[in-house]
């Protein structure tokens, strides 16, 4: 389909103005990040690394990255085991509610972070009658980390089709050997991507966390919330806030890359 000239420079005009929307307040934090000023004020009065300083010296702020960093790398471990499971149950086998369990999978992403929240925050208190903390944002976070994962490995199911295992049980290899050395190469780049897709949106998640999290855990998203009007911390706040953007960023990145390349190879 070919446009008018008109037409590509009013869809490139709306395309502009969407991305300025988008991206303009991010590269405001990034600029305020550098302010002199210790409150949030546009434009800056100067700039300096002061704040940049204060910030990788922050006991709160390190101690809130080393949290998120916790909760993320455990949440994506789960999801990385339990969406390949799920993953390879829906796709290669054929069973009664099949469709209702794929479903319910990919449900916990579809839904309102905050009744998501509410409805953990009730199952571990009332149900469970546990103690809110570290390891119930762990599972929180799990339970929608594992439809990234699901969501990668599973499409990546359906494009190998089973030839090379149907051979390789041919031969007399076991499910678990066919699966080491057959399916999981193959698998590697999309749990890769998935696991990174993972990481990232367990990282800054925040809704969730507040209701599971109890009164003593404080994520980084947490301790952004938590400080951002508080005197003197906006400056602070905001070199957080671009180095959260960076950790988020760059694994999405990575993933992008790495789908494109394998697009490439085909």
């Amino acid at each position: 389909m070919r446009l008018s000239r008109t037409s590509r420079s009013l869809l490139g005009v709306v395309t502009g103005i969407i991305l300025a929307v988008i991206y303009l307040p991010l590269l405001v934090v990034f600029i305020n990040s550098f302010s002199t000023s210790q409150s949030l004020v546009w434009p800056p009065p100067g700039f300096t690394l002061e704040w940049w300083n204060k910030a990788f010296h922050n006991q709160g702020a390190l101690a809130a990255i080393a949290t998120s960093v916790q909760v993320a790398v455990i949440a994506t471990a789960i999801a990385l085991i339990l969406g390949t499971l799920i993953s390879i149950a829906l796709q290669r086998y054929r069973f009664f509610g099949r469709d209702a369990v794929s479903l319910l999978v990919i449900l916990p992403i579809a839904l309102p972070g905050i009744v998501t929240g509410i409805a953990l925050n009730n199952a571990f208190r009332t149900i469970l009658d546990l103690r809110l903390g570290i390891m119930t944002v762990v599972v929180a976070h799990a339970t929608f980390c594992i439809v990234t994962v699901f969501n990668n490995v599973i499409a990546r199911l359906r494009r190998m089709g089973t030839s090379l295992e149907e051979a390789s049980a041919d031969l007399g290899a076991g499910i678990w050997t066919t699966f080491r050395l057959i399916t999981f190469p193959q698998l590697r780049s999309a749990l890769f991507a998935g696991g990174l897709l993972a990481f990232a949106l367990s990282f800054d998640e925040i809704i969730v966390t507040t209701f599971t999290a109890g009164s003593g855990v404080t994520t980084l998203p947490i301790w952004i919330l938590d400080n951002l009007f508080r005197p003197n911390q906006a400056p602070v706040v905001n070199v957080i806030a671009v180095v959260l953007v960076a950790v988020s960023i760059i694994p999405i990145y990575i993933a992008q890359r790495i789908a494109g390349a394998e697009q490439l190879q085909k």
